[in-house]
């Protein structure tokens, strides 16, 4: 094998990151999932959105959300800074188009724990590099008790965050992939399972049509 051909096989294999789109009715699971699936795998980040809502006992400033007052908001929206923004539960939330975008051209991926509204914007506006999964609770008796059973919020934002789950599990057809979260680990290998299967995909990987060239070039016979 010549130098030049050798070179050129050992090229880095460079990968252009996807956005990953997790999104279901609150209690159904996507928050649980998308942090472990974070946790276990170094090219996956997770998308941090900008939100007008309060923060919950617990969260952090510029670790789950960048907290900020409706005015502040306007602001960015007005300058473009959105990849997506949406009113969702009487807050809104956007996320910073600058480092997603950044991340992608790195080979890095991101996750989002996001509404419908919000993926849909995503995919509309970068459907070659998005891919969505939604997940559904096993019946929306159990979606119930695992809202009251977390005790984040009163029972008036309860009733009405479960009013609003059917319409977001009506939105399901619009993703690629769905899944019911009734054994949480099950769901998690799924996940974890639709994650790996698209980092794979061809037209995710940039470095594969130089690297069978330089295999056709090579001469073994």
């Amino acid at each position: 094998m010549s130098s030049e051909l050798s070179k050129h096989l050992q090229q880095p294999r460079k990968r252009r990151g996807f956005l990953l789109l997790i999104s279901s009715p609150s209690g159904a699971g996507k928050t649980s999932l998308s942090r472990r699936l974070v946790a276990d795998h170094a090219d996956l980040a997770l998308s941090i959105s900008a939100t007008t809502r309060p923060a919950r006992p617990g969260e952090e400033h510029e670790r789950e959300y960048y907290f900020v007052s409706s005015q502040e908001f306007d602001e960015m929206e007005g300058r473009g800074e959105f990849l997506e923004w949406a009113n969702v539960h009487e807050h809104r939330y956007g996320t910073p188009k600058t480092p997603v975008m950044a991340a992608l051209d790195l080979g890095k991926d991101v996750l989002f724990d996001i509404d419908w509204q919000g993926a849909k914007q995503i995919a509309d506006n970068a459907r070659e590099d998005s891919v969505r999964v939604f997940i559904l609770p096993p019946s929306m008796a159990e979606l119930s008790r695992r809202l009251y059973a977390r005790a984040q919020d009163s029972v008036p934002v309860i009733e009405g965050r479960l009013r609003r789950a059917y319409d977001e599990i009506a939105q399901w057809g619009l993703y690629d992939y769905v899944l019911v979260n009734e054994d949480y680990d099950r769901a998690y290998a799924d996940v974890a399972h639709i994650y790996h299967a698209e980092r794979l995909r061809r037209d995710r990987q940039g470095w594969v049509a130089p690297f069978v060239q330089g295999l056709m070039a090579e001469k073994v016979v």
